[in-house]
């Protein structure tokens, strides 16, 4: 069934006829002298997120019979877009809620109603009953991942806005999870949002470690660097940048990390440096990695942000192994052991 046009005025029962006003073709008494004006109707959908599941409802009547979409429903004369949209999600779902935000705005030419405007918001639940409703046979919650086809094309619109709405939240979600799990294996380490950076570490690691060789070489805390051979210092940083990227990319394991600064502790006993020069030679080192990052522009989004903090403290994690380690290889009784560099 298509939407009928308008065959007679509704004040005086004539037949309308066709007249052009403003280059707009219209319906027109021609008894009452007066244009009809057909303005879209307004449509309202909500979407009511568990999770990353949204609450869907399957369609009782027609048009759609038997299709999923979201809560919808039609604006009504002398009620708000607000109003309507809570009084349809509760006709149909059973639930009353909370209005969060305007989440998409469509113009739509159905077949069934003719031009309609569909207005989407984000809401959430504050009471009621999930069951189905009004011209509603079925309600479920669908993850995002594997949604119906939606019966309305607006409705799809909208859900793709909300997804790439979120998108930054869940990937913080989804890292800082990852970060926070006490096993902290290599594939979590893949997923963290920081990993990102690894390429960037590797790839501009001459130029860190050649900021890192001027600051040690010149720094008062690290006296015994200032007239060591710059060649084997660029070897020695190189390395640990190296190690540090592996690290950050799940490719370095914590136990990598104590064997290696264990031995870098008695080679630099043997060498004569001081321990109080050895970890603040480490410590300028995680400096450098740091500041560099805060140069390549991390602080345009939230999600920027997010990536650099967690960047400084797996930077801290490492480095706190790192000096630890190599404090207990210092500590250690003399014994023969191969140079490591």
């Amino acid at each position: 069934m298509k939407k009928k046009e308008k065959a007679f005025c509704p004040y005086c029962g004539v037949s309308t006829v066709t007249r052009t006003e403003n280059d707009v073709t219209r319906a027109y008494c021609p008894y009452c002298a007066t244009f009809f004006y057909e303005n879209p109707l307004p449509v309202v959908s909500s979407i009511l997120a568990y999770g990353r599941s949204i609450l869907l409802v399957k369609r009782g009547n027609d048009p759609y019979k038997g299709e999923w979409c979201l809560p919808t429903g039609f604006a009504e004369t002398g009620e708000s877009i607000e109003d309507a949209l809570l009084r349809e999600l509760e006709e149909e779902t059973g639930v009353k809620a909370n209005i969060i935000g305007l989440v998409h705005v469509d113009s739509v030419m159905d077949y069934y109603y003719g031009d309609l405007i569909f207005l989407t918001f984000e809401v959430e639940q504050v009471g009621g009953v999930l069951k189905p409703g009004d011209d509603s046979v079925e309600v479920k919650y669908a993850s995002l991942e594997n949604l119906p086809s939606l019966a309305f094309s607006a409705n799809n619109k909208a859900v793709k806005a909300y997804m790439k709405s979120k998108s930054e939240y869940w990937a913080i979600v989804d890292s800082f999870r990852h970060a926070m799990a006490p096993d902290q294996s290599d594939a979590g380490k893949k997923n963290l949002l920081s990993s990102r950076l690894t390429d960037t570490v590797e790839k501009n690691a001459e130029q860190i470690a050649r900021l890192w060789i001027q600051d040690v070489s010149s720094n008062r805390s690290t006296p015994t660097y200032h007239s060591f051979d710059k060649a084997r210092l660029y070897r020695r940083v190189h390395s640990i940048l190296s190690q540090f990227d592996k690290w950050l990319g799940g490719y370095y394991s914590d136990n990598d990390i104590r064997d290696f600064y264990m031995q870098l502790g008695r080679e630099r006993r043997k060498e004569g440096f001081k321990l109080s020069e050895v970890l603040s030679a480490l410590s300028l080192t995680r400096k450098h990695i740091w500041e560099f990052a805060l140069t390549r522009g991390m602080w345009q989004k939230t999600i920027d942000i997010y990536m650099a903090l967690e960047l400084d403290r797996r930077i801290i994690i490492f480095f706190d192994k790192a000096s630890f380690y190599t404090t207990q290889g210092y500590e250690e009784h003399p014994r023969e052991k191969q140079n490591i560099f």
